[in-house]
């Protein structure tokens, strides 16, 4: 697949609306911010579209240092952190919850380490083979991306509703083949497949099946948390 300007800017258009849908569908205060999942990916891919055009010299240089420093600040400071959050935020309480809650203290090391990183250590961004490279010192070591991984797939894997499980397991599998076919790019490539496949959250709050008391079972019809107040507040 060749990446672009274009595929960027298409698919945080196509996330952006169904971010929206999703938003739409959220019944609990505890499922919001797993639900905005698309619509910030969909944030994301915009700003990588924005990076394109700054190596193109479409935009200033101090243009592009501050989209490349927004794209990179959410995938490797944000991500790590707000994934753990947005599960332990839904799973009810017990044993996955509390090992879910430490992945949240990961994920926060992580942000610290790579925020540090990408506010103190130059970093560059350049195309290589049709995709957007990001390299940094500090935030590519070892460690950190395993902890990385940890804490952002590994809350994912544990949870206890079967549709954020499967969204942890597709990840995963997106992450090795992307490392093994495109690591000189992960960042860029692996954000890419995993905002594409955030629209299976869509799904499953249109179906109402993310229940925070009882993960997998039915879940009772609620009216929508967020749009239908709003609409109703608004014709006081």
């Amino acid at each position: 697949m060749c990446f672009s300007p274009t595929a960027s800017f298409v698919s945080a258009g196509i996330l952006a609306t169904v971010g929206v849908a999703t938003l739409r569908h959220v019944r609990a205060p505890r499922t919001v911010l797993f639900a905005a999942v698309p619509m910030l990916f969909a944030f994301h891919q915009f700003c990588e579209g924005l990076v394109w055009l700054g190596l193109e010299g479409r935009i200033g240089k101090l243009g592009l240092d501050h989209v490349s420093f927004l794209f990179t600040l959410y995938a490797q400071g944000l991500l790590p952190l707000l994934m753990p959050v947005a599960v332990a935020l839904m799973e009810p309480r017990g044993w996955r919850r509390a090992v879910i809650t430490g992945l949240v203290g990961v994920g926060a090391i992580v942000f610290a380490w790579d925020t540090y990183g990408l506010v103190f250590v130059p970093s560059r961004v350049f195309v290589d083979h049709f995709s957007i490279a990001y390299r940094n010192p500090l935030t590519g070591s070892l460690p950190i991306s395993c902890l990385y991984i940890l804490s952002t797939c590994g809350a994912l894997l544990l949870s206890s509703h079967r549709v954020v499980r499967t969204y942890g397991a597709v990840n995963v599998v997106a992450l090795t083949i992307v490392q093994i076919v495109r690591a000189y790019a992960f960042a860029s490539v692996w954000c890419f497949y995993a905002a594409i496949m955030s629209v299976m959250i869509y799904w499953q709050f249109r179906q109402n099946r993310i229940d925070v008391e009882t993960p997998d079972s039915p879940a009772a019809s609620f009216a929508p948390l967020l749009f239908a107040r709003m609409r109703g507040l608004s014709s006081r």
